[in-house]
């Protein structure tokens, strides 16, 4: 955030900047991710951080308030490099423990009540965001399994509230540009490492990759990654903000037409 920007960090506001903020642009945006492995080049929360960063960006370009990202709370059984990569053993060895840490039954609940866990928290953050007087929610999950969730959530969410309900969105950010960028996508890659060095710069370390690019880093893409940069990120990242801006509008424009039973989210 540029030093003549406004504060879009919920948390970092007195009550009147968000009153004032929040009656400008009635639309919150709230980053969820996970901690991961992903890749000795990249710090282990890249997935927040980067849709946190991403959000951010949102909220200063196009209006609305950003809340606490969500680190937390997914089952860690599933969907995750550490318990399911097929070079799961060679990353528990890196972080210096045991592959056993993440086979199944290590978290005691079972992977569906970890799920129905997680779904229940994700409510409860939706409703909270409601009460505080929001019209719109934009989910940002900068973990790609976890749009899913966002999306059930949001749907059951969405029946539990009377009218006027708040609008609930959910998103990856690449979906929305798909076929703009080479790679478009990915863990770790390209695409994820060089947009968190231009929303979060100075947290990678490109000389832990290998140099030779026919062996695949361990736990992430080999599609270039050795060439990510702030620039291809800082590219990506626009396009991104770009969409969103356009499906926003039309959430905030339009409310009406989402407050109904199978409501397009």
């Amino acid at each position: 955030m540029s030093e003549t920007s406004i504060c879009v960090q919920y948390e970092r506001l007195r009550p009147g900047e968000i009153v004032a903020q929040r009656e400008a642009f009635p639309v919150a945006y709230l980053p969820i991710g996970t901690i991961e492995w992903h890749g000795e080049h990249n710090p282990v929360g890249l997935d927040t951080l980067k849709m946190h960063g991403m959000l951010i960006s949102c909220a200063e370009r196009i209006g609305g308030l950003v809340f606490p990202p969500l680190y937390y709370g997914e089952s860690r059984e599933q969907a995750l490099m550490e318990a399911n990569a097929a070079d799961r053993d060679q990353i528990a060895a890196k972080m210096g423990l045991p592959s056993s840490n993440f086979d199944a039954g290590y978290m005691v609940e079972p992977k569906a009540d970890q799920n129905r866990g997680y779904h229940r928290l994700l409510v409860h953050m939706f409703h909270e965001i409601r009460s505080l007087g929001f019209k719109v929610l934009v989910i940002g999950a900068g973990h790609y399994p976890l749009l899913d969730h966002a999306r059930s959530a949001a749907a059951y969410f969405h029946q539990e509230q009377s009218r006027p309900k708040m609008v609930t969105w959910a998103m990856t950010g690449y979906e929305l540009v798909r076929g703009q960028f080479d790679p478009c996508g990915d863990h770790a890659g390209k695409w994820e490492t060089s947009l968190l060095m231009h929303v979060d710069p100075g947290m990678q370390d490109l000389s832990l990759l290998p140099q030779d690019r026919t062996v695949k880093p361990v736990g992430a893409s080999n599609n270039g990654v050795q060439d990510s940069s702030g620039d291809f990120g800082e590219a990506a990242n626009n396009a991104i903000v770009e969409a969103v801006r356009l499906r926003v509008t039309d959430l905030l424009e339009n409310v009406g037409r989402y407050q109904g039973h199978g409501s397009p989210m």
